[in-house]
């Protein structure tokens, strides 16, 4: 396998960061996690408008060669070279160079990786998931929240605590003691016919998916709410899925004692994810 650093291909066993890279000493950096699918990056634009406007937020200072046209053709490009670009998952990191905290270095470097996927991530899944609450961590909702961040620790967190409970996933909550989102996803859910979902001022990582389903329902006439989203609105909803840029759509079956049909989520499933160009 091989990975791509500033442009360059390199075999991904081979060390490639310092010890100062900031974007391991403090989480100093952003990433993007993309499907290819066809040789073609899946809501592509999206993806950029994020990155850019997170790398803009943060003030890096960014090279005029470093365009979205450039990191595209070597993401496409490396994922030929690992032999997956009909279907692939990516993840583009960029962090701001090496050194201290105080240091003045602005300017980012990038790292970009990537796997193969399985075919069955094409579909919806069949088993519906089943989910918690991580108890020991709390989101805030600030003006950095919905970045999609290096810092990952509660979600980290809440992994390994979902994986020690058995469970498919874990919610994680905000200050307020609201939904945020899950470990690597978005959460929607379904009440009498109305899709609801934290909205950016619950901490929720902005999802390209989120954005995408938001847009495509919206244009359709489906009733779109987003509001705060408790732990009590969840166990009284009729329908839960979470969204992320590799499954597009995961169904829950189950939230404690409480269990989901997934009807609607089906008809949204072939609705807006199925039909996403590649």
């Amino acid at each position: 396998m091989f990975i791509c650093l500033n442009g360059k291909i390199l075999r991904a066993e081979d060390p490639v960061l310092l010890a100062s890279n900031r974007g391991y000493r403090y989480g100093d950096a952003l990433f993007e996690t993309m499907k290819v699918a066809s040789k073609n990056i899946l809501l592509e634009t999206y993806h950029f408008e994020r990155l850019f406007a997170g790398l803009q937020l943060l003030q890096f200072e960014m090279p005029k060669l470093l365009t979205r046209e450039k990191l595209c053709k070597e993401v496409l490009l490396l994922a030929e070279k690992n032999n997956c670009g009909n279907l692939a998952r990516i993840r583009l990191s960029v962090f701001r160079g090496n050194g201290g905290v105080y240091d003045e270095e602005r300017t980012p470097q990038y790292l970009i990786e990537c796997w193969p996927l399985n075919e069955s991530l094409n579909r919806l899944n069949e088993n519906g998931l089943v989910i918690d609450v991580f108890p020991a961590a709390r989101k805030s909702c600030d003006s950095f929240s919905h970045l999609k961040s290096a810092n990952y620790l509660p979600y980290t967190m809440a992994a390994i605590y979902a994986k020690a409970n058995k469970l498919n996933d874990c919610l994680v909550l905000n200050t307020d003691g609201n939904i945020a989102d899950g470990t690597i996803a978005n959460i929607f859910l379904i009440k009498e016919g109305v899709v609801i979902t934290p909205g950016p001022d619950q901490g929720c990582v902005n999802g390209v998916m989120r954005r995408h389903l938001l847009e495509k329902m919206k244009d359709a006439g489906y009733s779109i709410q987003e509001n705060p989203v408790s732990v009590s609105t969840l166990e009284e909803a009729d329908e839960v899925f979470l969204t992320n840029a590799i499954s597009g759509i995961r169904w829950v079956k189950q939230f404690r004692e409480k269990v989901y049909s997934n009807n609607l989520t089906v008809e949204i499933y072939n609705r807006f994810i199925k039909t996403i160009p590649a």
